[in-house]
């Protein structure tokens, strides 16, 4: 052997350039590693999963005949260290050149870049030929810039791409649609039983159990129901664009306790893998469209397209752009401690208790669910962002530091002061009851504030915006709410405050 190759356990794309040909000379190298399963608490479910996807794309490889070796967790040659697992293969196949791809994470791209400067050998850095952009396109687009606005990057992306065009203009008229897809889900519309890939894991269960590997959440059964291979992604995708694409747009934002997913593709923790790529599922789901105009509106489409070409990629964009000191930022000094209810689902509120515990279960929750019910109770009541990082990064199957950062540092908890997200997501019970049935049989009552049965959110909806006066009160999209703010009588304000100290204080009382 001449040359190794690294490929990380998110970089399982069997259409990469490196696979084109078969050589005698490469060796290719996955580890399962724990560095890798330890730095946060992962869900069972997300070990599994990238372990399940990681083995079968080694023998993926070996059946195109490249050569490949795989260290499993247990494994005595195994040092649980990505440079030492690499310093081994170096020495004993006596390698002349190292090779891999970009890493997504800046941890593993500075882990690697520090060792490739140890090396007496050559070495060489490949793209992942994943995303659309390359990691600079974002900061350079907006280079100059106060503001890094997503819908400026999307309506770029759009024109780039040519993605839903028409000589140069958005085609139907409009570039978002964000105003539509906002409906509630009343079950008026039906959603059909979800495709399950019954994936057997027990081996993997058994390896994780042996090597004493700490993990949150369950699992059911032997079987991980997510795709772990490329067909098996396709097939999911082509299950989505059949069956769930023609009322996606209408109810993303959508939340209900009979409805884990909804009308959403379960197509994150393949695409995150890279089993499966972004411009794989635009063109899919482009094609789809345009032979099925009639039953389908184009609403529908550019919800989910922009969630890929728009969201993804800008999160991606902001994550290189930003780092690494972005990781630090707590522009509003949150200090708490994330409730203990995080861990286990146990508390009273109806739309935490389903978005925790759907989580729990299924290592899984939307990005309304994530943004407004979690995000937003943890932002309320001014936790900690390192914790909140850390639980987001542990608890989802999708969850790789690149978009999960982003979104929770940023747009979640605003603790970067606003450089991804123009306003805090933040609201009262109001918003969760317009969007979900949450609110319908729950403990507490979503129209009370001060009451021993009033729905937490409210009280800490104005707290908040009380305590964090100082950093919000001149963004103009907090203007109207800081008036009526203003308007409040004294003491209904002292008696809310006092009610929103006492759940900070005992929140798992509540």
């Amino acid at each position: 052997m001449k040359t190794l190759r690294l490929i990380l356990g998110d970089q399982l794309n069997l259409k990469h350039s490196w696979f084109k040909n078969t050589d005698d000379d490469v060796l290719y190298c996955l580890f399962e590693m724990r560095q890798e399963t330890d730095y946060v608490t992962h869900h069972i479910q997300k070990v599994i999963g990238f372990f399940a996807a990681m083995r079968q794309f080694s023998e993926d490889l070996r059946h195109k005949n490249h050569h490949v070796v795989y260290f499993k967790i247990n494994d005595a040659e195994n040092t649980q260290s990505l440079t030492h697992n690499i310093e081994k293969l170096l020495s004993k196949y006596n390698i002349k050149t190292f090779e891999y791809q970009e890493p997504d994470e800046y941890r593993l791209d500075k882990q690697l870049n520090d060792f490739c400067k140890t090396l007496s050998i050559q070495h060489k850095v490949f793209s992942s030929e994943h995303f659309y952009t390359t990691r600079n396109e974002l900061s350079n687009f907006f280079k100059g810039k106060k503001q890094y606005l997503m819908e400026n990057f999307y309506r770029y992306m759009r024109k780039k791409h040519d993605i839903l065009m028409l000589a140069n203009q958005p085609l139907g008229g409009k570039w978002n649609y964000d105003k539509s897809n906002r409906n509630k889900w009343k079950g008026e519309v039906d959603i059909p039983a979800f495709i399950s890939f019954e994936n057997n894991v027990s081996e993997i269960l058994n390896d994780i159990q042996k090597a004493n590997i700490k993990t949150i959440g369950t699992l059911e059964s032997d079987t991980f129901q997510y795709p772990i291979t490329r067909v098996q992604s396709l097939q999911q995708l082509k299950y989505f664009c059949e069956y769930l694409l023609m009322h996606f747009g209408d109810f993303q934002d959508a939340m209900h306790t009979n409805q884990t997913y909804l009308f959403h593709s379960r197509l994150s923790f393949a695409l995150n893998t890279k089993l499966i790529s972004p411009k794989d599922v635009v063109k899919t789901v482009l094609n789809y469209y345009l032979a099925n105009q009639k039953s389908i509106h184009i609403s529908q489409v550019e919800g989910f397209v922009r969630q890929i070409i728009g969201w993804r990629e800008y999160m991606r964009g902001m994550y290189w752009a930003l780092m690494p000191d972005y990781k630090n930022l707590n522009t509003l000094g949150n200090t708490n401690k994330l409730a203990d209810f995080f861990w286990t689902g146990n508390t009273k509120m109806n739309c935490l208790k389903n978005a925790i515990t759907n989580s729990l279960n299924s290592g899984y929750a939307h990005h309304i669910q994530r943004l407004m019910v979690t995000g937003n109770y943890a932002l309320l009541t001014e936790t900690n962002p390192d914790e909140v990082d850390a639980w987001y990064l542990g608890i989802y199957v999708d969850a790789i530091e690149w978009v999960q950062l982003t979104n929770t540092r940023g747009m979640s908890q605003f603790a970067d002061g606003g450089k991804i997200a123009t306003k805090p997501y933040v609201s009262s019970a109001a918003y969760i009851h317009k969007m979900s049935n949450y609110c319908d049989e729950c403990h507490y009552d979503k129209n009370k504030k001060t009451e021993a049965n009033a729905c937490p959110f409210n009280s800490l909806y104005w707290n908040f915006l009380d305590e964090k006066r100082m950093f919000l009160k001149d963004n103009f999209r907090m203007k109207m709410m800081y008036s009526v703010l203003d308007k409040m009588n004294t003491e209904e304000l002292k008696a809310l405050k006092n009610k929103a100290k006492h759940i900070i204080e005992y929140q798992d009382a509540y």
